[in-house]
């Protein structure tokens, strides 16, 4: 019984937040991920698959410029969650790309694992380690470039946004902490 009165929460739901505060999280997210997007034209031209926008960054800028104060959103866990994430995958990728099933789940379970061991949890991390097994054949090309460009690439500008974007308004201040 002790284990179902877990699920019926013991705090109320965080109150609203400012116009204000929606706005500027909405200006960091565009920015953020536009000059991520326009970086890939920059690098690659118009022709390829957009290999440098990958999915998990929509869930870095909702931390970045959405939750600026969670350590979740550190530059130390936004660079080394992708990073090191990125790696992961691309390795259980190249190990197990016949078992699909199976360098999905270690990526993303390894991943988990390192970060906590590194103090870099960044949850979109997850979704970079499994975006390095499932993704498309140009991201499976990339093969261990891929910690660089597209996620460490990405991160650096979503990160280089978010202490630009995060220090206008005097309510806000980013980063927390550096490592």
């Amino acid at each position: 019984m002790d284990y179902f009165k877990k699920m019926v929460g013991t705090t109320k739901s965080p109150p609203g937040v400012s116009f204000s505060e929606i706005t500027w999280s909405w200006v960091g997210g565009f920015l953020g991920i536009a000059l991520v997007a326009l970086s890939h034209y920059w690098l690659l031209g118009e022709g390829s698959d957009l290999t440098m926008i990958i999915g998990s960054f929509g869930a870095s800028a909702v931390l970045l410029y959405g939750a600026v104060k969670s350590p979740l959103a550190q530059p130390r866990n936004l660079m080394g969650g992708h990073i090191l994430s990125a790696v992961i995958g691309v390795t259980f990728y190249n190990l197990f790309h016949d078992q699909m099933w199976l360098a999905s789940a270690l990526s993303v379970a390894t991943a988990i694992a390192v970060m906590h061991a590194t103090k870099t949890l960044h949850p979109p991390g997850g979704a970079t380690a499994l975006i390095a097994v499932i993704g498309s054949d140009d991201i499976h090309s990339l093969g261990y470039l891929y910690a660089v460009v597209p996620a460490g690439l990405g991160a650096l500008i979503m990160l280089i946004v978010a202490i630009m974007i995060n220090n206008i308004p005097k309510s806000r201040r980013y980063p927390e902490f550096w490592f």
